[in-house]
């Protein structure tokens, strides 16, 4: 199984229960649909009718899971893609998902991104409100960083 964690959980002590349904709780029917895709055929399935902020929230709940399960490659894939539509209006809450679930990668291209982009559009924006009211460890972290990049 890719995920070692629906592995221990089909075959380990809960399994000697008798238990016959795992519940699934706090994922959408879609994400989960996705996320079964990916561990039949290690790849994710086409998502053409999805556009734009849907694909995009498709992707962030698919991260999570990822997260959740234990999915590291999955985790990786879902980073890349979320790394490509980094905007001024989502890179904020990027930050804060990245922070959220220990993706590195989504960290670095959201201090780079800030980094290279006007900081007043940033500011303004809804995500950067909620990042400084709720993450403002997160906001100081970056904030040393680009200080370092920019001294280089």
């Amino acid at each position: 199984m890719r995920s070692p964690v629906f592995k221990a959980e089909v075959y380990g002590p809960m399994s000697e229960s008798g238990a016959q349904v795992i519940a699934i709780s706090d994922m959408q029917p879609a994400v989960f649909k996705t996320l079964l895709h990916f561990i039949y055929t290690d790849s994710l399935p086409a998502m053409s009718d999805l556009e734009g902020n849907d694909h995009s929230e498709m992707i962030r709940h698919l991260l999570v899971a990822a997260d959740r399960y234990a999915m590291d490659r999955l985790k990786l894939i879902c980073q890349s893609i979320l790394c490509e539509g980094l905007e001024v209006q989502n890179v904020a809450t990027m930050m804060a998902l990245a922070d959220q679930h220990h993706c590195d990668v989504v960290k670095e291209a959201c201090i780079e991104f800030i980094s290279s982009s006007t900081m007043d559009d940033i500011v303004a924006s809804q995500g950067f409100v909620e990042l400084k009211r709720n993450c403002p460890a997160v906001l100081v972290d970056a904030f040393v960083k680009m200080s370092i990049i920019h001294k280089k």
